[in-house]
């Protein structure tokens, strides 16, 4: 008689929290190995992070990429299923702002969390807009935010952080500034990390974490590569019928922003 095969269970996704000095921060780790995947998605109107896994019925969300909440465009490129399904430069508040304009290029080619299809295997990214796809793969899905935290921070190359003559003249995203924070990384093994880092109900104004100390919290985590989500009144994270927002206000209470585009686990 031929053995008996077991099938084994998918490796669980698990969820951490880590209480900092100045933040609570809230890290699910989708194992490599399981049949979990990470995908994005985008809608012509904004939602709550809580609203878009009711929608979707994911078992995990985190907010996604940058957008304009005047006009509810995106100032990030998204592809999903290999289609291409938001443009930064459609969005004319964006593109025709004046003050940006010395930074257009550099905005057009950030970073971006990339989902391969690599033969019968699926593979995770995070690398510039402008990167080719690697030989033998097909992109299926990408979300663009940055900057990317690690290996190395590419804040100055994306446009987000300029200086003059030793002093910074633009911090787009208040980089060394405490602030709730949301990002997405990859460990060596393929595991993808999500990480939102939220303020504290006894400092409501001034906890956080800046982007320097994101990245040594996900380094810590054996991350490899990390990329910046939008983050402050944007991060969120919802996971298994839970939502945490990243955002207090002044009296502590949860500020809960509606937001362009996500990433999601997507239920088996």
């Amino acid at each position: 008689m031929a053995p008996s095969i077991v099938a084994q269970p998918s490796p669980a996704i698990a969820d951490t929290t880590y209480t900092l000095p100045h933040s609570v921060v809230h890290v699910l780790t989708i194992p490599a190995a399981g049949r979990y995947t990470v995908v994005p998605m985008v809608s012509d109107r904004l939602a709550s992070v809580e609203s878009w896994a009711q929608r979707s019925g994911a078992i995990a969300v985190i907010n996604g990429g940058f957008f304009d909440p005047q006009n509810a465009k995106s100032t990030s490129y998204i592809v999903t299923q290999g289609k291409q399904v938001a443009d930064p430069r459609q969005n004319e508040r964006l593109i025709n702002n004046p003050d940006l304009a010395p930074y257009i290029d550099k905005i057009l080619n950030r970073s971006e969390f990339r989902q391969y299809q690599c033969g019968q295997g699926i593979r995770y990214d995070i690398t510039q807009h402008q990167s080719p796809v690697p030989t033998g793969c097909k992109l299926v899905h990408a979300l663009a935010a940055g900057p990317q935290l690690l290996p190395q921070s590419t804040a100055v190359a994306e446009g987000f952080l300029d200086s003059a003559n030793g002093v910074i003249i633009r911090d787009a995203i208040g980089s060394q500034q405490p602030n709730a924070r949301s990002a997405v990384g990859i460990t060596g093994d393929g595991t993808v990390v999500w990480v939102m880092a939220a303020q504290k109900p006894d400092q409501p104004t001034g906890s956080g974490l800046t982007l320097p100390e994101l990245a040594e919290f996900m380094r810590s985590l054996s991350v490899e590569r990390a990329l910046n989500l939008d983050g402050g009144s944007s991060a969120a994270l919802y996971y298994q019928g839970k939502t945490v927002y990243g955002k207090l206000d002044a009296e502590g209470r949860p500020v809960k922003r509606q937001v362009k585009s996500v990433l999601l686990v997507p239920r088996l």
